[in-house]
Parts: C-alpha cells; structure tokens; sequence
C-alpha cells in the first residue's frame, strides 16, 4: 500500500470513528486537526499526497498526521513494492501442520518439564492425532477416576509416564 492508500484508508477510517458513515474530507481533517492539535496541513497539500503528486512527508507533517489518525509514525511511508501484509510460511504444502506445531512446542515448554514431556512424547508417536481424539474423550473423565485407571496400567510409575 502506499501512502496515498493510506492516507486515504485513514480518512475512511476516522470517518467512521467520528460517526460519520463516511470519509472525513480533507478539509474536514485540516479543520479537526486545527481544532484538536492546534496544528494543521493544508487541504492542497493533502491532495497532493492524496493523488501520489507528493511521494514523501515532512518528519514534521509525518508526526502531526500520525498523531491525528493515532498511528505510528512508521505507518505513513509507502510500502515497498514486493510488501505483503499476509502471513507467509516457507513450509511445504505437503508438510504435516500437527507435527510442526507439535515440534515447536517442544522447545516453548522448556520452562515446564510435564508439559514439554508430553509434547515431546506426543510429537514421537506415529499416529499423534489418535491419541489427541482418545484425550479429547478422556478430558470429560473425573481426574480421581483417570488417575486410577492409570495406576492401574502401569502400577510401577507413580506419574503414569513410561
């Protein structure tokens, strides 16, 4: 997007915010700016940023809109031209989401052992989404019962971990 885009996206915005149903105008902003900042552009020079004749903001006319639209600064530059705001992976298509995700937690739960322990132990096995379904039945189970039943499988491990 690009600054006009933006600038224009912002107008609509604030249009919005302010109950209008519609996009401020530009003498519309340079009025409220006036107004709420004591401080304001001139409507020609927005039009110009507006129709792209202007390419660049001052740090001072940078500082003042993004103050008017409540953005960051940063905001209000053109994006460069291969800048896409999707979220892009460098995954294959073919690669398996659950064991990915499953292998990343491994290394986020490094602070709590039982939870890493399971992740780790889960993201080994070869069926993970098996026994996910058998936990999601298991989940409606009262604790003191499920305890039981796996003391009762594997009576030498207090915790139920092999």
């Amino acid at each position: 997007m690009d600054l006009a885009e933006k600038i224009k996206h912002l107008r609509e915005v604030e249009g919005e915010l302010r109950g209008l149903n519609r996009p401020m105008t530009q003498m519309e902003v340079v009025k409220a700016m006036q107004e709420e900042l004591q401080a304001s552009l001139s409507q020609a020079y927005l039009s110009q940023l507006e129709k792209g004749k202007r390419v660049h903001l001052t740090a001072s006319s940078r500082d003042l809109l993004a103050q008017f639209f409540k953005v960051h600064p940063g905001y209000l530059v053109s994006d460069p031209p291969d800048y896409s705001t999707d979220l892009l992976t460098d995954m294959a298509e073919d690669s398996d989401r659950l064991a990915n995700w499953l292998a990343a937690q491994t290394t986020e739960w490094a602070t709590e052992p039982e939870v890493q322990n399971f992740f780790e132990h889960l993201a080994s096995t070869p069926d993970p989404r098996r026994y996910l379904a058998l936990f999601d039945q298991l989940i409606y189970l009262p604790i003191n019962a499920l305890e039981e039943f796996v003391r009762m499988l594997n009576p030498h491990n207090e915790n139920g971990a092999d």
